[in-house]
């Protein structure tokens, strides 16, 4: 995992998301991830953008996992369209690797932990960071199998082809 620390802090001021809260209800973390749709337009992309800044913004840590390859609007993935919202630094996918998965962290000193992945690697465990001093592993891939072999068999085939199931409509 290679970590991206900012030389400056972010200035003061949904794909699927899940968020941790604490007791009182404040959010401490949200994962967030990516659909299609997230990035099939200029206005949905800059939404989720814009939604994950204020987030961060906000103090809340940051869990992103998109599979998706990138697009016009991300054509060096997401995190570095994130990132460079907080600081402008260089990014490159590793060779044959175009998929992202990173872990933000809102404290102090900002920092991104980021994981290039390709299409049929394991994922890695990824930070969930709950406190500048805590953070909790998600198991990614343990999680993605156990969703696979839940998933109806229609389901996995329109996801292995790209082509939906007929429907019965009787």
């Amino acid at each position: 995992m290679r970590p991206c620390k900012a030389a400056q802090p972010l200035e003061s001021a949904t794909g699927e998301s899940c968020q941790g809260t604490t007791a009182l209800g404040r959010i401490l973390a949200v994962i967030e991830i990516l659909s299609p749709g997230n990035k099939d337009s200029r206005a949905a992309f800059r939404d989720f953008v814009e939604k994950t800044i204020d987030f961060l913004r906000k103090g809340i840590h940051v869990l992103i996992v998109d599979l998706f390859p990138p697009t016009p609007r991300d054509p060096l993935g997401i995190h570095k369209v994130i990132w460079d919202e907080t600081v402008e630094e260089e990014f490159t996918f590793p060779p044959g690797k175009d998929r992202i998965l990173a872990s933000y962290e809102t404290g102090g000193e900002r920092a991104a932990y980021v994981e290039p992945i390709a299409v049929g690697d394991v994922m890695p465990d990824m930070p969930l960071i709950l406190t500048n001093w805590l953070h909790v592993m998600v198991p990614l891939e343990s999680t993605y199998q156990t969703a696979w072999d839940a998933s109806p068999e229609g389901i996995r085939q329109a996801v292995e082809t790209g082509v939906m199931p007929e429907t019965d409509l009787e």
